[in-house]
């Protein structure tokens, strides 16, 4: 079994009681195929980072809730492929679920694809809250309503229902929107808040996505694939 580069660690081994499903190794995702790199179901991450989330997860636990990761190291063959994706007019097998609303030429530009990632540096997650005790369920496709009259996808996962689903590009899913209800801009905010007090940054369009601010690679991005 090869070994994880020098200051890389599974989430698993830090901290097993947190839920993972990486939804770029299944076809739960915008591209609605497995992204290149991702050739583990499992979370891959810097120790210290992993190590910071496994303190958020303690904290929140306190109030009742878990954390579920969709994503954590990102291999540079993933946004390699998401760039070359983009400028396929012909590939929108999962535009209904993920960005119904834009054109998917415009998500780089939009912010909400990068052509380099933090998550490259190993050190940024993707998730969201579930409550303790609860269990991850298979997807089921619905839809919810906004406060400004319009219907969006909704990838129901028995997680906490923050108003959006995960990797929906949609104005919808910045931070503080006036899109969702207060009580679910309250539930993003104790994420953000358990997320913050321990060290991690915020992104102001992804509700989801976190990096640790004193990230150990902060100029670096990997390109290593782990496939045991």
């Amino acid at each position: 079994m090869p070994n994880l580069p020098d200051g890389f660690t599974f989430l698993k081994d830090i901290d097993p009681t947190i839920i993972e499903s990486v939804r770029y190794f299944s076809s739960e995702n915008f591209l609605g195929r497995q992204v290149a790199g991702y050739k583990t179901n499992r979370i891959i991450c810097t120790k210290i980072a992993a190590e910071s989330l496994k303190l958020v997860h303690d904290d929140l636990k306190s109030q009742g809730y878990g954390l579920v990761v969709y994503d954590g190291y990102r291999p540079q063959a993933a946004p390699d492929e998401f760039l070359s994706w983009s400028t396929d007019p012909n590939d929108q097998l999962a535009k209904k679920y993920y960005y119904p609303t834009i054109d998917k030429a415009d998500m780089f530009d939009l912010g909400y694809v990068a052509r380099k990632s933090s998550h490259s540096r190993g050190s940024t997650f993707d998730l969201t809250l579930i409550k303790l005790g609860d269990a991850l369920n298979p997807i089921i496709y619905t839809s919810r309503m906004l406060e400004n009259g319009e219907e969006i996808p909704y990838l129901d996962d028995n997680t906490i229902n923050m108003g959006t689903s995960f990797d929906l590009f949609n104005d919808a899913s910045h931070h503080d929107t006036k899109l969702v209800t207060e009580e679910q801009n309250l539930m993003r905010e104790i994420l953000r808040k358990a997320m913050k007090n321990r060290g991690f940054n915020d992104f102001s369009k992804e509700w989801w996505h976190y990096t640790l601010a004193e990230e150990p690679y902060p100029d670096i991005y990997f390109d290593f694939i782990y496939s045991a």
